[in-house]
């Protein structure tokens, strides 16, 4: 029987969809892109751009307006959203042609993305590194359910941000995207002996362009990385943010000088720094983090058993993060968005302040990060957000 390129290209699409029903793991670009053409993403009568793929996630846009709230929140798994802010909303803000959210201020944007999940395919959402990098605090709701960010299998229906700009107030406009959400099937998180022995066949964390010895790891459900806060008095390890700054426009790159907005933090001697409480910061890792093809990473906040210290807002890492094939690249250091609260907090060189979970991913995505992406922080020696023009005085180089 003769089988026709209509015959076979149908067997592929089953085929493809079948692989895709199937798949355990964190889904990659290819497998993203199937799940938009089988509607289990839509955005009504906007179109999902090519670039809103990314290699385990897909972004997630500020729909046409935003509602002022007098305060947050928790949602609860007997309400819908929008019967949640009945009672909390005082203002609807056009989006459209662009808005500024003031500093600290609750608000609520229905996203542009819906989600049509089918009843094995749960999904997350997690800041875009820029968002964290300007102290914008944002999490995904949805309906009936008491979770922030986490969203269960076979859901169906809207998906809501609360955005609360905590050190500048911010312009932001309809089509931008401050979030993004990963779709998942199955239990795909390692455990700390799968860590290290994906460490020992290709490495996760680098210092001074050299593997960290297995013995050198910290695990605790997930790897510490650790905080870099040494060199001479002169030298600039992060930046403390100014309050009162202009608003900073979400929709533009490379357009603001970052001594309007940030002031350069200097070790003490002994490598340490103190955090003056309720100040935004961005420092770096001390390691190079490697985020190798078949995986994908979570950068979890600071326990807060441990001090009173909040670090990472921002926390997926896509596949090929400081990674290369050739091997010639040792890791890229991780920003770090780190507030002290109540009390100044001193940290010192060295210290785990930060946690890295890692997860399979169900295939290994045809576009990594840096290596088939434009990517803003591949390779990052600073910690600034791709709004500020190139920094007059860069964190030294390691």
């Amino acid at each position: 029987m003769a089988v026709t390129a209509a015959t076979a290209a149908n067997a592929g699409v089953q085929d493809s969809a079948l692989d895709l029903e199937r798949s355990t793991g964190v889904l990659p670009s290819q497998r993203l892109r199937e799940a938009i053409e089988r509607e289990w993403i839509v955005a009504g009568p906007w179109r999902i751009l090519p670039e809103s793929v990314q290699p385990a996630s897909v972004d997630l846009r500020l729909g046409d307006h935003a509602w002022a709230l007098r305060c947050s929140f928790l949602p609860d798994s007997d309400s819908t959203v929008e019967q949640k802010i009945e009672d909390v909303a005082f203002e609807r803000i056009d989006l459209r042609d662009g808005a500024t959210l003031e500093r600290d201020r609750p608000y609520l944007v229905p996203l542009i993305e819906e989600l049509r999940l089918p009843g094995e395919i749960r999904a997350k959402a997690n800041p875009k590194s820029s968002t964290g990098r300007l102290d914008v605090f944002t999490r995904v709701l949805t309906d009936r359910n008491n979770r922030f960010d986490e969203i269960g299998a076979g859901y169906r229906g809207r998906l809501y941000l609360e955005v609360v700009p905590r050190t500048f107030a911010i312009r932001v406009k309809t089509g931008l995207a401050l979030n993004q959400v990963r779709l998942m099937r199955g239990e795909a998180r390692l455990s700390d002996e799968q860590i290290v022995a994906l460490h020992s066949q290709t490495p996760l964390l680098y210092r001074n362009s050299h593997p960290l010895d297995g013995s050198e790891l910290s695990l605790a459900d997930g790897m510490f990385v650790r905080l870099d806060v040494s060199g001479p008095e002169e030298s600039i390890v992060g930046y403390r943010a100014k309050k009162n700054s202009l608003p900073i426009d979400l929709t533009r790159v490379g357009a603001l000088k970052w001594q309007d907005y940030w002031e350069p933090v200097h070790p003490e001697r002994g490598g340490r720094i103190v955090l003056e409480p309720e100040i935004f910061y961005l420092l770096l890792s001390a390691e190079g983090v490697s985020i190798p093809p078949s995986y994908a990473a979570e950068m979890l906040a600071y326990d807060p058993t441990a001090g009173e210290l909040r670090t990472h807002y921002a926390g997926f890492f896509d596949p090929g993060f400081g990674y290369s094939r050739d091997g010639s690249r040792h890791g890229s250091r991780a920003a770090l968005e780190v507030r002290a609260r109540d009390v100044s907090f001193m940290v010192e060189h060295g210290q785990p302040v930060c946690k890295l979970a890692f997860e399979r991913m169900a295939e290994e995505p045809d576009v990594l990060y840096g290596e088939d992406l434009e990517s803003n922080y591949q390779g990052q020696q600073t910690m600034l957000s791709k709004h500020f023009l190139e920094q007059a005085m860069p964190v030294r180089a390691r």
